[in-house]
């Protein structure tokens, strides 16, 4: 498990907003793991840790250029194939308060589980950046799972989770 500085991470919480503190959050497992995962030290994170950075990479794909970046950019293994869905679900779903927001995302990332693997074959080839346009207009259901994070679910996760983390420093940081 990577470990951050559980006072300055509530220092963190307390100046930044809800999107910087989970990217400084996770820019801390980043640099500790050496910039990137990798076969060779994933086992260096915890499950709760991947679990965020998950997260930050919903966050940063997701709100750039929906699931088809997300997938494009190799991350659909990472996020949707993994456990994190099923994390999202049952342990950040169980935390007080959160369960309808956690499970209606977790609902989100499911479908585009399931969209990911109905045009897996799509998303894997090679292509310009003209192809890549047009994928927007072509998996119209997968654009669309883009655009209700952004209006239905980002909203509401990214402060939940951030407090998460400041409140489970131990499981966390």
């Amino acid at each position: 498990m990577v470990h951050l500085d559980k006072q300055q991470t509530r220092e963190k919480y307390a100046k930044l907003d809800s999107i910087a503190f989970i990217q400084w959050v996770t820019d801390g497992y980043l640099a500790a793991v050496g910039g990137a995962l990798t076969a060779e030290n994933m086992e260096m994170l915890s499950a709760e840790q991947h679990a965020v950075l998950c997260y930050r990479y919903v966050l940063d794909e997701v709100m750039e250029g929906g699931f088809i970046q997300l997938i494009l950019n190799g991350y659909a293994p990472y996020v949707l194939e993994g456990p994190f869905p099923m994390v999202v679900k049952k342990e950040w779903g169980s935390v007080e308060g959160q369960e309808k927001v956690m499970k209606d995302f977790s609902k989100l990332l499911y479908a585009a589980k399931s969209e990911y693997h109905r045009h897996q074959e799509e998303l894997s080839q090679d292509m310009s950046d003209e192809d890549f346009m047009a994928l927007y207009e072509q998996l119209e259901d997968l654009n669309e799972l883009g655009d209700d994070f952004l209006d239905e679910h980002q909203e509401e996760v990214t402060p939940a989770v951030a407090k998460m983390i400041v409140e489970n420093l131990d499981k966390y940081t």
